[in-house]
């Protein structure tokens, strides 16, 4: 077969054919490998995103829950706050009339005329027990052993009766608003605990009932052991009650009257001089009524809320909730006091709720598996505390912080998420179904382009083999003609531009040679003229480095100037970073006044050190002019600072404070690092400056930031000043020294002199940073009042 001129033949051995083979498999293997890659970054990107997507569903679905528990623990504290609030309504009525006995009989008085039944009470020989008749609002119960041989009441527990007549007028109202209530009463003092409860009850009768023995016993002491003595306790001891709050709450247990589980809520009254309890004021309220808030919890399908005590009970759940989480409820009926109801989560019969732990500070998001029907089903539980209250669950009333519960199966919870990685599953799958057939396509294609195009390549390249043969044959004149406008085309262009120069730079090198040898000689010459001038400048700069570091040196206050202040003893320390530091210090006396200045410029150098010349320059003029206000005395430095650096353009400014000392009183003024202050007693106080001032520098006006704040310093206490290259600074980890280290530093030395102190807090630091460099100022003042 004839091959036409200019184009090799398609055997194994050819060009063409190795071009074909070498460029169809390169080809090939780069589109396989970045398809291959491609379908790997379209997994990888599914796999990224059904995570970030899970992460970020987690992390919203554990907010959401987070928010859900504490709304539904601020409904719950409304509830018990209202309750609070109505049976300190009615304390407050019967606190009123014990403080005004005229009142109180007059109101008794009133209410007997009207109501004979609210004051009388008849006695039943089967009880043993004196009670009033229906008629009245309130029922009245005088146990037995309150009576008299006559089978009267005696005359201390018919004036209780009497005194407390007042509820009928009170209390009907408070139970027809507000908070759903189940009863309100009033409890007479240990010496006569009538008990006296709206609405009217058979409640002597019930108490036989649930109660046996309970006629002929003190009755605080069979109902509610230690709840009185607690109440004594805090009358004579106020600083022993656990909370704020003067009302205390039970345990919930099962009402004498109504037989229903209740929760009670107590506060004591105390008699007119304060010094014992008067009796009792409170309401009941049942577990249903307390359940109300947590039953309205509606997240997903079957997600409930619950609410606890800290022992585990639950006080407040649904049916279903109970359920779900394996409670047992039970009670203790024996012995006296009232009848404890116990529905604890340590009893559950889930081994997960039993473990649960209430620590819900801050809010709490666990996860626990269930049991259901011998399958483990994931539940999400969110937690949230309540206020403190006081709870008597038997025994003395101590603090008591609830929780809120909410429960919701994981799956429920989770359940866009899941839909979510399913559809991101199922589009990675199409998009993978297509690139492969993307993928077998350009291949067909991509082979039939390079069997196409190696017609015109191959032709050029042999023009380009039979140039570089002529060309290293030394035939300088020799040229390509390649047609083609491709790469090959432009690959012969550059043949030939190539084949120029090098005939071009052969015949003329050595003049080449001559011209770059004087160019480097020329260009040798100039960089020793520079190198001249630079070692002149560096000469210059050192010398005025030099002469403004002995300038800062010399305006810093002396050591003489430090033991110029009678009353108070002071050390000094700085170091700059640089040959000339930003850091300020300054002891300013004129007669009596002490004023002892700190601040940091912005940065360190050369101008930094010339603005703090600046800064004492006109504090010391400011001082010696008399000025004694300390806000007047820092806006006046501000106003200077601030045209010299508007008219320097340098960009500066610095944190400055400064302490006015007059006797045992210091006035502080200006914004700076925290002021330390070490008592003679070892008591470590930490001033912040923050609020104080403002950046000295950065505004023409300040005053309106400018603050004091008057601290005493007496004899023995301890101030320290000092700037951030103290606590910044960082040892060969990147850990800086820091406000604790520093502190504990003074600590360890309080007892010593203000110098030795100084010198100890420096060693501290220096042995801390080692052999890394100083990154900042350092600067360090000590006073100490003789």
């Amino acid at each position: 077969m004839r091959v036409p001129a200019g184009l090799p033949a398609l055997g194994l051995r050819s060009f063409r054919a190795k071009f074909i083979a070498i460029v169809g498999t390169a080809v090939l293997f780069d589109l396989l490998l970045s398809s291959g890659l491609a379908l790997w970054n379209v997994q990888r990107l599914s796999s990224d995103a059904t995570v970030r997507l899970g992460e970020g569903l987690t992390e919203a679905t554990e907010e959401y829950m987070r928010t859900y528990a504490v709304n539904t623990a601020r409904d719950a504290n409304l509830l018990i706050n209202q309750v609070h609030a109505e049976v300190n309504a009615l304390a407050d009525v019967l606190q009123s009339q014990i403080g005004n006995p005229g009142q109180q009989a007059a109101v008794g008085e009133a209410v007997a005329r009207v109501n004979p039944s609210a004051t009388s009470v008849a006695y039943d020989e089967k009880g043993g027990w004196a009670q009033n008749r229906p008629g009245s609002p309130s029922v009245v119960s005088v146990w037995g052993y309150l009576l008299g041989p006559d089978r009267k009441p005696l005359p201390a527990v018919q004036a209780e009766i009497d005194d407390s007549a007042v509820i009928d007028l009170v209390a009907p109202s408070l139970m027809a608003a507000g908070s759903p209530k189940l009863q309100m009463y009033y409890i007479g003092p240990k010496t006569a605990p009538i008990f006296r409860t709206i609405p009217y009850t058979d409640q002597a009768q019930t108490f036989d009932r649930l109660y046996p023995g309970h006629n002929t016993s003190e009755f605080w002491t069979f109902f509610f052991p230690g709840l009185y003595e607690s109440w004594e306790r805090w009358l004579a001891e106020p600083g022993t009650r656990p909370v704020g709050s003067e009302i205390t709450m039970t345990a919930p247990y099962t009402d004498a009257i109504t037989g229903k589980l209740i929760v009670s809520f107590f506060r004591p009254l105390v008699s007119r001089d304060h010094s014992r309890v008067a009796g009792v004021a409170g309401t009941d309220i049942t577990l249903d009524q307390l359940a109300e808030v947590v039953k309205s919890v509606r997240v997903a399908d079957t997600g409930f809320g619950f609410l606890a005590m800290s022992n585990g009970n639950v006080l407040a759940i649904e049916s279903a909730g109970e359920k779900t989480l394996g409670l047992v409820s039970s009670s203790d009926a024996a012995g006296q006091g009232v009848t404890a109801v116990d529905r604890s989560l340590r009893k559950s019969i889930e081994p997960a709720v039993a473990s649960l732990s209430l620590d819900a500070a801050g809010g709490a998001v666990r996860r626990i598996e269930l049991d259901r029907a011998g399958t483990p089903m994931p539940y999400v539980i969110a937690l949230y505390p309540l206020s403190p209250v006081h709870l008597w669950s038997g025994g003395q009333v101590a603090s008591e912080t609830m929780s809120v519960g909410i429960v919701v199966p994981e799956s429920e919870i989770y359940a866009p998420l899941h839909a979510a990685q399913q559809g991101i599953s199922q589009a990675t799958k199409r998009i993978i179904e297509w690139q492969i057939a993307a993928i077998l396509l350009c291949m067909i294609v991509v082979l039939g382009a390079i069997v196409g195009i190696s017609k015109r390549i191959t032709a050029g390249l042999s023009a380009l083999a039979d140039g570089a043969r002529k060309l290293q044959a030394q035939d300088y004149s020799v040229r390509v003609d390649i047609p083609t406008r491709d790469e090959v085309g432009e690959v012969g262009l550059a043949f030939n531009r190539m084949a120029e120069e090098i005939r071009y730079h052969t015949e003329n090198l050595e003049r080449l040679v001559e011209e770059r040898t004087v160019e480097l000689a020329r260009a040798n010459e100039e960089i020793s003229g520079l190198n001249a001038k630079l070692a002149d400048e560096n000469l210059r700069l050192g010398a005025e480095l030099d002469v403004a570091r002995h300038i800062q040196q010399m305006v810093l206050p002396k050591r003489s100037d430090l033991d110029a202040v009678p009353e108070i003893e002071i050390a000094a320390f700085m170091q700059p970073a640089d040959e000339v530091g930003g850091d300020y210090y300054d002891v300013l006396r004129n007669g009596s006044a002490v004023k002892v200045g700190i601040g940091d410029v912005t940065g360190h150098g050369l101008e930094s050190g010339v603005l703090m010349l600046m800064v004492q320059s006109v504090a010391r003029a400011l001082h010696e002019a008399g000025e004694t206000d300390p806000k007047t005395f820092l806006s006046h430095v501000n106003q200077a600072i601030f045209k010299n650096i508007e008219r320097t353009g340098s960009g500066k400014h610095l944190s400055l404070a400064f302490l006015d000392v007059a006797g045992p009183e210091v006035v502080l003024t200006g914004q700076h690092e925290d002021v330390i202050v070490v008592r003679s007693c070892g008591e470590i106080e930490i001033l912040d400056t923050v609020d104080l001032g403002f950046p000295v520098g950065l505004e023409p006006d300040i005053s309106r930031f400018i603050e004091t704040k008057t601290f005493y310093f007496g004899k023995g206490d301890l101030i320290v000043l000092y700037t951030d290259g103290v606590t910044e600074a960082v040892n060969g980890d990147g850990i800086m020294f820091g406000m604790e280290r520093l502190c504990k530093s003074i600590f360890d030395r309080r007892e010593r002199s203000s110098e030795i102190i100084k010198s100890g807090v420096i060693g501290d630091l220096l042995a801390y940073i080692g052999t890394e460099k100083i990154h900042d100022d350092i600067t360090l003042v000590v006073l100490r009042h003789k």
